[in-house]
């Protein structure tokens, strides 16, 4: 029984690591939100600026500039930082290969301590484009 069990076990393992090594555009977007997230969490500005694409721009002409001023700050003032998503969808543009879009209902909160000393819920949309094999935040927009 055990023999006949282990090319089944070889074949699955085999179709499993297959689908793991191909590269797999929404795969990485998805995996580029998450590093985004947690980059914020983390309060680590280089690895969210490294997110950012070089003409990252955000609500009307905000710039990476103001990007980093804004993290700096929040950064200081919070020694917690939680963001949740409630929901999310990243999807690839049918159109350009090199583009993709996130939306998200996310609640952020900031805190001293156990306890937030502000929150906010917002509706969030991101574009990504794709560069050098990385997805790069590119543009910003919330409600």
């Amino acid at each position: 029984m055990l023999a006949r069990c282990i090319p089944l076990i070889f074949l699955l393992l085999l179709a499993m690591l297959g689908g793991c090594s191909r590269d797999d555009p929404q795969a990485a977007l998805e995996k580029a939100a998450r590093q985004l997230q947690a980059g914020l969490e983390e309060k680590d500005l280089s690895s969210v600026l490294e997110q950012l694409h070089g003409d990252f721009q955000a609500g009307d002409g905000l710039d990476r500039a103001w990007a980093e001023r804004s993290m700096r700050l929040a950064f200081l003032r919070h020694r917690n930082i939680r963001i949740i998503a409630l929901r999310h969808d990243s999807r690839l543009d049918s159109s350009y290969a090199d583009r993709g879009y996130t939306e998200a209902e996310v609640t952020m909160s900031g805190a001293e301590g156990l306890i937030p000393q502000r929150a906010g819920h917002y509706s969030v949309k991101l574009e990504w484009w794709l560069e050098n094999d990385e997805w790069r935040l590119a543009r910003l927009s919330w409600d």
